[in-house]
Order: C-alpha cells, then sequence, then structure tokens
C-alpha cells in the first residue's frame, strides 16, 4: 500500500528542508537553499504554492504527472495529496521557490472568505499554470515582499500586511491563468468540439437511461481535466457555465423530441434522463418560458 505521509505545519515543511521557521503559520522559501528531501507523498494540511524553474517530471499532484516546463506554477490546498512517484530511498534537490501557509493563518480575514474563490487550487491533471518571465518577476516580487515582513520581525501590522500580499500573489495568479486560457485558445476551441461530439453521442446512447444526466465532472473526466479547469474554459469561450451549456443541449434536444406526439411528456423526461418529470418541466419551462405541453401546443 502506498505511504502517504502528513504534512501538517509550516514549520515540518520547513524543517525538512532545513530551513529556519521564521512564522509558525507562513513560510517564503528559497529552495535553493534547502538541502536534499526524501522522496515521499503527502497528505498536505496546509497551502502551498510552488514555483519551479526547472522541469521535474516526477513530481505528481492527485493521482496524475503535471506536465511541467519551465517557469511553471503548482497550487497545492489542504487536503490534497502531492509528492514524488520515486522510491522512498531516493533523495530530491528541491529547486524554485515555495509559499507555505496554514488555514489558521487566514481564517477569519477577507482572504479567509474568499480563499475557496481561487478555483486554482483544485485545478488537476495537467492544468499547471506556465508563466512569462515578466509574470515571474511579479510572483517573486510579491513573495520578496512576503519574506521581507517575515525577516522584519513580527509586530501588530505584519500579519494584514502578510496576507494583503498573498491576496495580491493571488490575484495576480488569476490574472495569470486567464491569459493562459486565451493563449490556449486553439486547444479550448478543440475541447468544445469534443464537448458538443461527447454530448450528441452520450444523447444517442442509452447512457441517460442508465445513470441520468450527463454532469459537468463527467465530461470534464472524459477530457482528463478537473471540474473546475473544464468549466473555466468552457466560461471563457462561451460565456455560459459548463452547466448552462449542457442544459441548452439538452433543451434543444427536448424540443425536437416534444414533436413527436407518440410520447407523453413523462416519456420524453425519463429518455432524456431526468429521475422526476417535474424537473425537466421546471427546467423547460426557465429556459424556454412555456411548459413542455405549451410548446407541443403551440408550434
Amino acid at each position: 500500500m502506498e505511504n502517504i505521509l502528513k504534512l501538517e505545519s509550516v514549520t515540518q515543511f520547513n524543517t525538512q528542508r532545513g530551513q529556519i521557521t521564521l512564522h509558525p503559520l507562513v513560510s517564503v522559501l528559497d529552495q535553493t537553499k534547502s538541502k536534499q528531501i526524501q522522496a515521499h507523498r503527502y497528505l498536505s494540511e496546509v497551502y502551498i504554492i510552488f514555483l519551479k524553474d526547472v522541469k521535474c517530471e516526477e513530481l505528481k499532484y492527485g493521482r496524475t504527472h503535471y506536465d511541467y516546463q519551465e517557469e511553471t506554477m503548482i497550487f497545492i490546498a489542504p487536503g490534497q495529496v502531492f509528492g514524488f512517484d520515486l522510491p522512498e530511498n531516493v533523495v530530491v534537490q528541491p529547486s524554485g521557490w515555495a509559499l507555505v501557509f496554514h488555514p489558521d493563518f487566514i481564517r477569519g480575514t477577507s482572504l479567509g472568505k474568499k480563499i475557496n474563490d481561487y478555483s486554482f487550487f483544485s485545478y488537476d491533471v495537467d492544468e499547471a499554470l506556465h508563466i512569462s518571465t515578466r509574470e515571474r518577476q511579479i510572483v517573486l516580487e510579491c513573495f520578496q515582499k512576503i519574506k521581507d515582513e517575515l525577516e522584519h520581525g513580527i509586530d501588530k501590522h505584519s500579519k494584514t500586511l502578510i496576507i494583503s500580499n498573498i491576496e495580491l500573489f493571488l490575484n495576480y495568479c488569476t490574472r495569470f491563468f486567464d491569459r493562459q486560457f486565451i493563449t490556449r485558445e486553439s486547444l479550448n476551441k478543440d475541447i468544445l468540439v469534443r464537448f458538443e461530439n461527447l454530448l450528441y453521442e452520450y444523447f444517442k446512447s442509452e447512457k441517460p437511461q442508465m445513470i441520468g444526466l450527463p454532469t459537468v465532472s463527467y465530461c470534464a473526466d472524459k477530457f482528463h481535466l478537473s471540474a473546475n479547469y473544464f468549466g473555466e474554459l468552457v466560461k471563457k469561450e462561451t460565456g455560459k457555465t459548463a452547466q448552462e451549456y449542457i442544459q441548452i443541449k439538452v433543451i434543444d434536444l427536448a424540443k425536437e423530441k416534444i414533436f413527436d406526439s407518440s410520447k407523453s411528456i413523462s416519456e420524453i423526461a425519463y429518455e432524456m434522463g431526468f429521475k422526476y418529470p417535474q424537473h425537466f418541466a421546471r427546467l423547460f419551462k426557465q429556459r424556454v418560458g412555456q411548459s413542455p405541453n405549451e410548446y407541443r401546443l403551440l408550434n
């Protein structure tokens, strides 16, 4: 059985790397100054952001290898597994930079209330952030400001300033991910075409009757993407959420089926994967402005 260790604190993270802890709940490390570490897999109880400036294909996040390139950023949240897919007797030299902070550090603050809005903490397979030289400079400037505050010595202003700089950094990362979606436009459009085809084939099959309506997670998994990343990709390309996009396709197909008067509205609802006909009727009315029966009679 795979041995997964708990990473419970900032101090534990620092100590493994032979670096001092200036604050028990937050740290910024220049990993060129870290000692070699054992290759382990960890269940994290802290937030970790890695800025990698060399390829490191062994490091895994979740179940899958990251598509590492130079200048890559990885975001790990509490409850997620990360580490090295290597024998445990192997040692690895950390590189790049790392920002680590405990959930307790931001609890009750404005950042604590909005941390879940940064959906890239739950991105998964091959969804790392690849940054430009200029973007890397901005990241390092944010890290340096946090580091300076930690080295300045803790006073009544320290926490506010450190959290403000973490939030600034995360807001920049949101911008960088938006840029990445744009620069991968051709790839995104290819996925949209495949999304259309996936829905078309899904409703041609018996899957609606067997497993119900297609979910965002089901579709994302078919493209080896996390649901969050897939949802944001669809939203940026179409202006609609992935769930809305699925619902539009469901209603378009339902309109065609409603013209078949040999089938009742309930039969159509079950055929399309709705567990309850009233759920189908409610969605149809929301989207079309008429009930399925009204649409059948008036068209």
